[in-house]
């Protein structure tokens, strides 16, 4: 039965996601991550350190957290198989690693907010991206939101769930608690430019081949689409991905922009400064709120695609 964890904690999550009085009751898992990633990072990243001390600090960090994650995740496993009914139970501990509902929800308040106004649509998407809301006109917020969409499809469900399928529970939550310390700690600034270097090495490494698959399985998704195009999703993706600064995010986001005819990517500003980065396909980039629907849309039938394949890869194992 456990072949089948996968498919079935896909499905509780899409259904059910985490609910928010469980968050308010006992937070939920990226919180505890964060609560270690924080307090060692306010004693381990010190001004005193040099960059070569600060970069081994942060690797301790990093492993410290990894152990801690691995030795309750194993705990869990063990706890949950050794009693009757411990599959649901299983299956319920996976669930809150992946983030299909929140997402989708996410971006779809985006859209709906920028119905009601520009300013609307300025503070739904600054709850899903770091760059400045009060520069973007309504194509910037539409843009963000499409690209927070494309690269959390990676990040937040088709590489935790890879993990998953690979290693089980323990392997879904080193997963989330890599990509955690990389949210928090991985950056390019003076504070995290050496500490955080592990955790974006580490974090570039376990979702080099989750990224691939997220450009594949949006192309697959195309032919549940009514207009998106899986030969531009594909062409594009292969074209453009290698622009963007991480090895892996610009994957899905490329597959995006060419499955919809989108132009995404360009320059942002973070913290008031410009940033100027690569675009991703060769269509519009004036976008509206209605694109943003359509970008769930494709992103649904994704998720329905990786369901499928999820339920041919229990199949296969289970059959092993």
């Amino acid at each position: 039965m456990y072949a089948f964890l996968p498919p079935l904690a896909l499905l509780v999550e899409r259904w059910v996601g985490y609910p928010a009085r469980l968050t308010a009751a006992i937070g939920h898992p990226v919180m505890w991550f964060g609560f270690v990633i924080n307090y060692l990072e306010a004693r381990l990243n010190t001004e005193k350190r040099n960059a070569e001390q600060r970069r081994l600090a942060g690797l301790v960090a990093l492993a410290v957290l990894l152990v801690l994650v691995l030795v309750v995740a194993v705990a869990a496993q063990q706890a949950v198989r050794a009693i009757p009914g411990g599959f649901v139970f299983e299956i319920l501990v996976a669930t809150p690693f992946l983030a299909q509902k929140e997402l989708g929800r996410a971006v779809e308040a985006v859209a709906t907010a920028l119905g009601v106004s520009l300013e609307a649509g300025r503070e739904a998407v600054s709850h899903i991206v770091g760059r400045d809301p009060q520069a973007l006109d309504e194509a910037g917020v539409s843009r963000a939101a499409i690209e927070t969409l494309a690269e959390s499809t990676s990040d937040g469900v088709v590489a935790p769930w890879f993990w998953l399928v690979l290693l089980g529970l323990p392997g879904i939550a080193l997963y989330k608690a890599i990509n955690t310390a990389d949210s928090m700690i991985g950056h390019l600034n003076e504070r995290y430019r050496d500490y955080g270097w592990a955790a974006a090495k580490l974090d570039d490494l376990v979702n080099l081949l989750p990224a691939r698959l997220t450009a594949v399985l949006i192309t697959a998704a195309c032919f549940l689409t009514q207009h998106a195009r899986p030969g531009g999703a594909w062409a594009i993706a292969t074209r453009d991905a290698r622009k963007h600064a991480s090895p892996n995010s610009g994957w899905p986001e490329a597959a995006f922009a060419g499955a919809l005819g989108f132009r995404l990517g360009g320059p942002r500003s973070y913290a008031g400064e410009l940033v100027d980065l690569p675009s991703f396909g060769d269509g519009k980039s004036e976008l509206v709120g209605s694109d943003i629907l359509r970008a769930l849309v494709l992103y649904r039938a994704t998720l329905n695609v990786l369901l499928g394949v999820s339920v041919v890869a229990g199949l296969l194992i289970w059959a092993a």
